[in-house]
């Protein structure tokens, strides 16, 4: 048959108070906001390496974002920079202003990959939230996975501080562009 799946999949509704967030479980919503926050400027802040790649490598800004682009991970696109950071031709206070705010970025990510790379899991209330991780790691003769976290009070404040540190962040990587010429 054209067209055809050869799998069938039932349909199914989710209600409105499927997956906790029915009313009166906020807690599981804010969480789910604040994620989305801490991914947004992430992603936002990467961004912005595109203007450090462009100033950088001396090239336009479509050159950089096909760079930019062509990198699969952030990983790659910041090593990136700060190599193009450390070549000779590039003045030295203008080094120095790159790798601050690559380092800063990166002491980030660690967080954002937490958070990206984990399932989550709620109680019937949607308030007592916690993250399994999706990682396994040998130890010795044994396997270890599944690490499971609360999302409690202190790991809010701490995904909340790592927002604000990609702002500010995000706001130096602007006034370094603006300072050193680089192309906005």
């Amino acid at each position: 048959m054209r067209g055809a799946s050869m799998f069938s999949i039932e349909p199914f509704e989710v209600s409105a108070g499927s997956l906790a967030m029915k009313e009166g479980s906020s807690r599981f919503r804010d969480v789910l906001t604040l994620l989305g926050q801490l991914n947004y400027t992430w992603t936002n802040t990467e961004s912005l390496l595109i203007h450090l790649i462009a100033g950088l490598a001396r090239v336009d800004m479509e050159t950089a974002t096909v760079i930019f682009l062509t990198l699969n991970t952030s990983r790659a696109r910041v090593d990136l920079v700060e190599r193009l950071a450390k070549l000779d031709r590039t003045d030295a206070d203008i080094r120095k202003d790159v790798l601050n705010v690559t380092r800063s970025m990166m002491s980030e990510s660690r967080l954002r990959n937490k958070y990206n790379h984990c399932i989550y899991s709620f109680d019937d209330s949607g308030e007592n939230v916690s993250t399994l991780l999706m990682r396994i790691s040998d130890s010795g003769d044994r396997l270890k996975y599944g690490k499971v976290d609360a999302i409690d009070d202190a790991e809010i404040a701490n995904i909340t501080s790592s927002i604000n540190r990609l702002i500010a962040t995000n706001r130096e990587i602007w006034a370094l562009a603006k300072k050193h010429g680089f192309p906005v």
